[in-house]
C-alpha cells in the first residue's frame, strides 16, 4: 500500500504545471473531446509508467548495492530540485488530429511521447527501483497522473486562473526531498 500511495502523491503533485498536464490542457482546448482524451492520458501513461517501473525495478535488483540505494536517494532529491523548475509547452506549435487516428491516438501517441524523460517518468524509474512491486507503483503513478490530468482536460481554464502552480511545485519538490533523504536515514540505520 506504501508503494501506491506514495507512488500517487508524488507524481500528482509533480505533473501539476509540468508539460504533460499541459498537453492535456492543449488538447481538451483544441479537441473539446474529454472522453478519448482522458482515455488516450490512461493508455500512455500505463504503459509508459509500467515500463518505467519495470526498468526502476530491473535496475534496482541487479544494482542492490548500498550505493544504489544511496544514488536512488540522490535521485529523489535531485528531482525536489528539477520539480521546482517549470515545464513550458508552445502552443502555438500546430496540433491536429489525424484523420484516420482520432483523438484517442493522437492523445495517446503525443502523451506517451512527451513523457518520455519527463519528471514523471523519471520519478517512477526512482519509485520501480525503491519499492518491490511493479504492479503497484504502475497503479500509483498512474493514479497520480489522472488525479492531476483529468480536472486539467475538464476545467482546464478555469484551473490554470485559481490554482497557485508554484505552491504545488514546491509541495511535490518537498515530497520529493523528504523521500530521498528517508531513504538516507533508512540507510544510515537512523529509522528504528
Amino acid at each position: 500500500m506504501e508503494a501506491i500511495l506514495t507512488s500517487t502523491a508524488l507524481v500528482a503533485l509533480a505533473e501539476m504545471g509540468d508539460k504533460t498536464q499541459l498537453l492535456a490542457m492543449l488538447l481538451a482546448t483544441r479537441f473539446r473531446k474529454p472522453v478519448p482524451i482522458i482515455l488516450g492520458i490512461l493508455v500512455a501513461t500505463l504503459a509508459n509508467h509500467f515500463l518505467a517501473a519495470l526498468v526502476g525495478h530491473s535496475v534496482a535488483g541487479v544494482l542492490n548495492q548500498p550505493w544504489f540505494r544511496y544514488a536512488v536517494a540522490a535521485s529523489f532529491i535531485a528531482m525536489a530540485a528539477w520539480t521546482l523548475i517549470p515545464d513550458t509547452f508552445d502552443e502555438d506549435e500546430p496540433l491536429k488530429a489525424p484523420s484516420r487516428a482520432g483523438v484517442f491516438m493522437t492523445t495517446l501517441i503525443a502523451f506517451f511521447l512527451v513523457e518520455m524523460g519527463d519528471k514523471t517518468q523519471v520519478a517512477t524509474v526512482m519509485l520501480g527501483a525503491r519499492f518491490d512491486n511493479v504492479f503497484a507503483v504502475t497503479a500509483g503513478t498512474t493514479l497520480g497522473m489522472m488525479i492531476a490530468n483529468v480536472p486539467a482536460v475538464l476545467f482546464g481554464d478555469v484551473l490554470a486562473k485559481k490554482v497557485p502552480m508554484r505552491a504545488l511545485q514546491i509541495g511535490a519538490a518537498l515530497l520529493f526531498l523528504g523521500l530521498g533523504l528517508w531513504m538516507i536515514a533508512d540507510l544510515q540505520g537512523w529509522m528504528g
